[in-house]
């Protein structure tokens, strides 16, 4: 803890010392924060007080969806829910390099099952940042970890209905901690990002769950020919038609000490913590309506990933150690008709091997992009293949259309 205070208190004494001043207009309330990358179409509803000292931006956005869902064994059933609604609050306070950031979600399928002794999931995002110029951003508070692309992402900004098989397993989702980001992004010339993050480990919302361990994140972002337009590789598919080729290559490497949970930040509680270990890489390129994506995800562990309930000892839990591998491709139209394939293969690790199937997921979709990723028509076919140790197979296949809208 003594270590962690004094990298902290370290961070902020250097971006202290910057004089460098942030260029805002008077009527920009479209903040753009590093750690937060949210879709925007718009400029949502912004308030500003009369001495300028105050300003906040509120947005909503919500998906709904219908699905019919046919798994192996199981007679087919249909599904119609909110899948997410979403409400956000951003600004400054006092003076623009001052910012704040607040994500709260109210779905059932955001806000999870109420548990007993477990708290409510409603605050997605609580976050306060300092940003002496437009290099540098440091934050403190929950949000999302720099990791994996799709999970950086807003779900706002996906192309299809959901995110990957591998993303669901592999991510590091939002954590409570401090995160430095340094930026260079520019037009048409080479970019890179630097980004940093020690944090908690424990995930969102939790309470009552301190141990000695933390969690360390560090990722590269590397745009050999600029930054893509409107800050495109914070949303899939090239909705922005980019009319030089753009690339982006990115590394990030996360270690979770002491991990009390199946997937680090995620998943149900282990009887023994353990020590986790992720690589997470991405790749992505967009040109002319054309977009293509591939990931690669892994997670391993110090220990054996099985562990036991030390009062019954036929009770386990595990950690979902693994890797696996998404490649994704698009076209988008002139017209805003967007046509989208994506494969992924899941394979898990040796230790759980016998509790848990590898996995191959098919997906093909159509979006029509009304207003871009703000307001767009979503239909999707999916198709996975579960193939377990002792040689079994199972197929499941689901057809969704989904509806997002928001400001």
């Amino acid at each position: 803890m003594k270590k962690l205070l004094l990298i902290a208190t370290l961070l902020v004494s250097i971006s202290l010392s910057a004089q460098v001043t942030i260029e805002q207009t008077k009527h920009d309330n479209d903040i753009k924060l590093s750690a937060l990358p949210y879709y925007s179409f718009g400029k949502g509803i912004g308030i500003t007080s009369p001495d300028s000292l105050f300003q906040m931006n509120i947005r909503f956005r919500m998906q709904n969806r219908v699905s019919y869902i046919e798994n192996d064994g199981e007679n087919g059933a249909y599904d119609g829910q909110v899948r997410r609604l979403r409400l956000r609050f951003d600004g400054y306070v006092g003076n623009p390099k001052f910012l704040y950031a607040v994500q709260l979600s109210f779905a059932p399928g955001d806000v999870g099952e109420v548990k007993e002794g477990e708290n409510i999931n409603i605050i997605r995002d609580a976050v306060i940042f300092y940003r002496p110029n437009r290099h540098w951003n440091i934050s403190f508070g929950q949000t999302k970890l720099p990791g994996n692309r799709q999970r950086v992402n807003s779900s706002g900004g996906l192309q299809l209905t959901d995110r990957t098989i591998n993303n669901a397993k592999f991510t590091i989702d939002r954590d409570f901690g401090i995160q430095v980001h340094d930026m260079n992004e520019f037009k048409d010339k080479f970019s890179y990002n630097f980004k940093t993050a020690i944090s908690s480990g424990e995930g969102r919302n939790q309470t009552g769950k301190a141990d000695g361990g933390i969690a360390v994140t560090g990722k590269l972002e590397l745009m050999p020919f600029g930054a893509f337009t409107k800050d495109g590789t914070y949303f899939e598919g090239d909705v922005m038609r980019e009319k030089k080729p753009k690339l982006l290559l990115s590394g990030a490497f996360h270690q979770n000490n002491h991990a009390q949970r199946t997937q680090g930040q995620l998943g149900n509680d282990l009887f023994e913590s353990r020590t986790m270990k992720s690589v997470l890489l991405d790749a992505m390129f967009k040109y002319n309506g054309w977009a293509a994506m591939m990931s690669y995800m892994s997670r391993t562990t110090n220990d054996n990933a099985i562990t036991v309930n030390p009062d019954d000892i036929t009770e386990s839990n595990y950690v979902f150690i693994g890797n696996g591998f998404d490649y994704q491709a698009s076209y988008n139209t002139k017209n805003n008709y967007e046509f989208i394939a994506r494969y992924s293969t899941q394979n898990v690790g040796k230790d759980i091997q016998a509790l848990t199937p590898n996995t191959r997921e098919y997906s093909v979709g159509v979006t029509k992009y009304i207003w871009e990723h703000t307001f767009k028509l979503q239909a999707e076919l999916n198709y996975d293949t579960l193939k377990y140790f002792n040689g079994n197979t199972k197929n499941n296949w689901y057809l969704r259309f989904q509806v997002e809208i928001g400001i």
